[in-house]
């Protein structure tokens, strides 16, 4: 390969993964310009064009289709190689891109990082909140937190902590509409619930006579938990909520559990990063903090 082109591959191959020169550019901390500049001059070098540029989209011709089902590969194994070195620095440094569910990582993971920062100021953390799920290696995360269960993946994982769930309301939608006795009974009330999953929700709870599965209907269903537990504090209705988010206010009587005879599944906090031959210094520091300060639970009760 021509060692021209070879210099410029990194910057190609991160244009057509992140689907845009700007999000190509947040990720390796350069500049659109100087990203557009290198796609140009290996397109001059290959003698071909490799990408439709329009002000609004970003498509691969076919020959940089072709070209870049290739040299990604190349660009992955050089990574790696740089991986290798890294993992055998004593001091992690380097961009750490993080991506955490939003009320999660705003509750318990953001509190942390000015500690983990103290402790590797070599390191640049760039920490994105979100409850999607990303493509890790398409969008060059290093580390996801994620919470429940996992999908079959490449991905490797490792376990934090337990969630536990809670059904529960505050005391005045109850004596607004009573109190349900059995799940059955969650027909008859207003259920809020999220509403980020694919394929509609189930509420699953275990009780003495085995499971029952309850659709939640009600007048309000968001894709943020912090919405969702509000509404329930105010009185609107019943939630399915991780302790971590009401464990306070169960404990102070603000919201009231229901059900005790049934069981919400137990969920878990996991962390998830590609495979790599060489765990790079700055992710296995990250994991050993996050297992350090939450690993025992603590942020899941």
């Amino acid at each position: 390969m021509n060692q021209d082109a070879f210099a410029l591959l990194p910057a190609f191959v991160a244009v057509v993964e992140a689907g845009s020169f700007s999000g190509a550019a947040r990720q390796l901390g350069s500049s659109k310009s100087a990203l557009s500049k290198k796609v140009s001059q290996l397109e001059q070098t290959l003698g071909c064009q490799l990408l439709y540029r329009t002000t609004r989209s970003l498509t691969l011709t076919e020959a940089g289709d072709r070209y870049f089902e290739t040299v990604r590969h190349a660009v992955r194994l050089a990574s790696d190689g740089e991986d290798a070195i890294g993992a055998l620095q004593v001091a992690p440094r380097g961009l750490l891109r993080v991506t955490v569910p939003m009320v999660y990582g705003r509750r318990h993971i953001a509190p942390l990082i000015p500690d983990f920062l103290a402790r590797h100021p070599e390191v640049q953390l760039q920490l994105e909140m979100s409850d999607a799920q990303q493509d890790l290696v398409a969008e060059g995360f290093d580390v996801a937190v994620r919470i429940g269960a996992l999908e079959d993946s490449s991905l490797i994982a490792r376990r934090l902590a337990p969630c536990h769930s809670t059904l529960c309301a505050a005391p005045a939608y109850l004596a607004r509409a009573g109190t349900p006795r059995t799940p059955r009974d969650l027909e008859a009330h207003n259920c809020l619930f999220y509403s980020l999953f694919r394929g509609g929700t189930q509420w699953r709870l275990l009780g003495p006579e085995g499971e029952a599965a309850v659709t939640p209907r009600g007048n309000f269903e968001v894709n943020n938990s912090d919405a969702i537990h509000t509404a329930l504090l105010a009185g609107l209705g019943i939630g399915n909520m991780p302790d971590f988010i009401v464990g306070d206010d169960l404990a102070a009587g603000r919201l009231v559990p229901l059900l005790p005879t049934h069981a919400l599944p137990e969920h878990g906090i996991w962390c998830v990063y590609p495979r790599r031959r060489h765990l790079p210094a700055k992710v296995g520091a990250w994991l050993a903090f996050l297992e350090e300060r939450l690993g025992q639970g603590g942020a899941s009760r």
